[in-house]
């Protein structure tokens, strides 16, 4: 069984692995397809619970990333629930049923949000009828742990809820979709759900929304918070979200039906701002992570595995 995430396991390490664009079409000709090891694996289809399964079985199946008898951390997104704006039931199921199959003791998703916003989107639904756990963590900073970011440069220190270090594994399942300060959210972004909403509030400046300097500020301390977390696995909802209004919604749809999977967050992310038209050394998040060391921005380094189900 892999020991449990600590303060130890918390440094920054270097990835290799990475992800590509399907909708940025000039992209194309920069893809390497995978024929044998998979990094990144991309699922299109109507049937997002199949999407799911199947992205995990490209890269290896659950297996590879859940030893048995361990405890499991979900971090699915469950901001709002308008259309295009949190992660999808469908996919939380699929992904609860793999760990269980792969011997998982314990499934629990983690959050300071509310109850209203599980059941508003469906999400404790799921979890209820698969018999996981929802950690509904309260906002106080008795209930967080200081760590400090060695590596920081904006954020010197994060606030991670206690529960979190009770869990062997964890899996990062955000949505892709825009942001009103940095334009973009992904698998970087959602780990601000495990930090204290009070220390999400030093990522703030006054004009986060509206001033580069304080947008360039929110997107350091995104990254440096990722130096200090690394997900095991990460799967993202592209299925459809929003492309502006972001990151509440409601706003403009597009619907590219896509599950992604795998480990490195920088290129996963790049891959993803493709699907809309945005390039990743226009967003200052997955530039800063990339010189953080945090993963591969250049999409042509890359092993992936594109199919339709």
């Amino acid at each position: 069984m892999s020991q449990k995430i600590n303060r130890r396991s918390f440094i920054k390490t270097s990835a290799a692995v990475g992800a590509s664009s399907l909708v940025g079409y000039s992209l194309l000709s920069k893809m390497v397809y995978a024929k044998g090891k998979v990094d990144i694996s991309v699922v299109t289809g109507e049937d997002y619970f199949k999407n799911t399964m199947k992205a995990i079985e490209q890269l290896g199946g659950m297996k590879k990333f859940v030893p048995k008898n361990s405890k499991v951390a979900l971090l699915p997104n469950v901001q709002r629930n308008n259309p295009g704006v949190f992660t999808k039931p469908e996919i939380v199921r699929a992904v609860i049923q793999m760990c269980k199959k792969a011997g998982a003791k314990e499934i629990s998703c983690l959050s300071w949000l509310g109850e209203q916003n599980w059941e508003n989107t469906g999400l404790a639904k799921v979890i209820d009828e698969e018999k996981a756990r929802l950690i509904l963590v309260g906002r106080e900073e008795s209930n967080f742990k200081p760590i400090p970011i060695p590596d920081g440069i904006a954020l010197h220190e994060a606030s991670i809820m206690a529960e979190f270090f009770d869990f062997d594994v964890f899996i990062n399942m955000p949505i892709t979709k825009d942001h009103s300060g940095n334009k973009f959210t992904g698998t970087l972004k959602n780990l601000m759900g495990l930090n204290s909403p009070t220390n999400d509030r030093t990522f703030h400046k006054p004009n986060w929304k509206t001033d580069p300097n304080d947008i360039t500020f929110l997107d350091q301390c995104i990254a440096d918070l990722n130096t200090i977390i690394k997900p095991h696995l990460c799967i993202v909802d592209a299925t459809e979200f929003i492309i502006t209004n972001g990151p509440f919604g409601p706003g403009e749809l597009i619907k590219p039906q896509k599950v992604i999977a795998g480990m490195d967050r920088v290129a996963i992310d790049a891959y993803c701002c493709a699907l809309w038209g945005l390039k990743a050394e226009d967003i200052t998040t997955i530039t800063t992570a990339f010189k953080h060391g945090l993963g591969e921005i250049d999409l042509s380094k890359v092993r992936i595995k594109e199919v339709n189900v």
